[in-house]
């Protein structure tokens, strides 16, 4: 059942980044279901790019297992520039390797559209 807009707390521009475009396509169709806007990007490269950029944003979604850069790279590049973002790590892994940032949310793949709004719960907690 799709989960409530109320439980995915505040409106969020998200940062979602994900190499495969079926899988952007589909979780940003959630992400805006429950209300958010979402900025995509096909790779931790792109992210940056939109970051230094500028571009106002709330959150970060990212795979963890992208090439060129993994999601565990972009979330370290990320608490290099910018500390407070909250960062949720997608992965279909059941333990991540070892050098990801302390304070990331995990959201296991595939996810529901509750489990993605409980994971931005949490981000936002782990935020402060």
């Amino acid at each position: 059942a799709p989960a409530r807009a109320e439980e995915a707390g505040p409106r969020t521009t998200v940062l979602l980044v994900d190499d495969d475009r079926l899988v952007l396509t589909s979780t940003a169709a959630m992400l805006e279901d429950l209300g958010h806007v979402v900025i995509e990007a096909e790779s931790g490269a792109a992210a940056l790019a939109v970051l230094r950029q500028g571009t106002p944003v709330d959150m970060v979604l990212a795979d963890h297992g992208m090439p060129g850069m993994t999601g565990i790279e972009l979330a370290q590049a990320l608490r290099r520039t910018r500390p407070a973002l909250p960062v949720i790590l997608a992965t279909g892994y059941g333990e991540l390797p070892d050098g990801a940032p302390p304070g990331l949310v995990i959201l296991s793949k595939p996810c529901t559209q509750a489990a993605l709004a409980a994971a931005m719960q949490a981000a936002r907690r782990q935020a402060g």
